[in-house]
């Protein structure tokens, strides 16, 4: 597998670290919290939409994007894999070092994405690179905050932190193993995480409260990909 692509998924890994210690250091308001998750849906969907879906024949690989998504929801119920909604962090949620191998069993599935992603189309895996440095960020500072409302000291925060980041580029070097011929179907699962988090988790933490300026970001987000697409396609 290309080392570009396990060096996009160890960029990946740095902004698990960097956004999980966020809550450690920084107290976000609520409205930013909420702009910068619409932002990472917009950001996560346009990927899914205007990438992703042109690099798979949907005709054949349909249900492993159903079956992405649908492990990725029952995943997301069993073990908090994504953001919680705002306030909740705070008291609501507990967690463990077994919570945290959870919250990082997908980090290890994203950076497969990012390196067949990669193998498939470089664009495609740049962009994949970029969807979940943006989808991290909201995960991580949820992470962060859970795990400090459990009662975790700064040094196992962010070790932590370091220990989810580190999956992405273990999940790109696996991605080696993996036949070509089946490329397009793991593309395929990783588009339905990509929908689950996007449309299932974020958008509905981003729009705890209706805000024009989050339908704005959710906006940007999505076709901010989009531009970046067809100005590498036209170029």
């Amino acid at each position: 597998m290309e080392l570009v692509a396990v060096a996009l998924a160890f960029i990946a890994g740095l902004s698990d670290l960097v956004s999980g210690s966020i809550p450690l250091f920084v107290k976000l308001k609520a409205e930013w919290e909420r702009y910068i998750i619409g932002f990472a849906a917009g950001s996560v969907l346009g990927v899914f939409f205007f990438e992703m879906l042109g690099d798979i024949d949907v005709a054949h690989t349909f249900l492993f994007v159903a079956l992405g998504f649908f492990t990725f929801y029952l995943l997301s119920k069993f073990v908090m894999l994504h953001s919680c909604h705002h306030g909740e962090c705070e008291g609501k949620h507990k967690a463990g070092w077994v919570t945290v191998l959870g919250m990082a069993s997908d980090n290890i599935i994203d950076g497969v994405g990012i390196a067949v992603g990669y193998a498939i189309s470089p664009l495609t895996g740049v962009l994949i690179a970029l969807a979940v440095v943006m989808h991290e960020v909201p995960q991580g500072i949820s992470s962060g905050l859970i795990l400090k409302r459990s009662g975790f000291k700064t040094q196992a925060v962010v070790g932590a932190a370091a220990l989810q980041g580190a999956l992405y580029p273990v999940g790109a070097a696996l991605a080696g193993f993996i036949p070509q011929v089946m490329h397009p179907a793991v593309l395929a699962f990783v588009a339905g995480d990509f929908l689950y988090i996007g449309a299932s988790d974020l958008l509905p933490d981003a729009h705890e409260k209706f805000d024009w300026k989050v339908v704005g970001c959710v906006i940007l987000g999505a076709f901010l990909f989009l531009l970046i697409e067809t100005l590498f396609k036209t170029g």
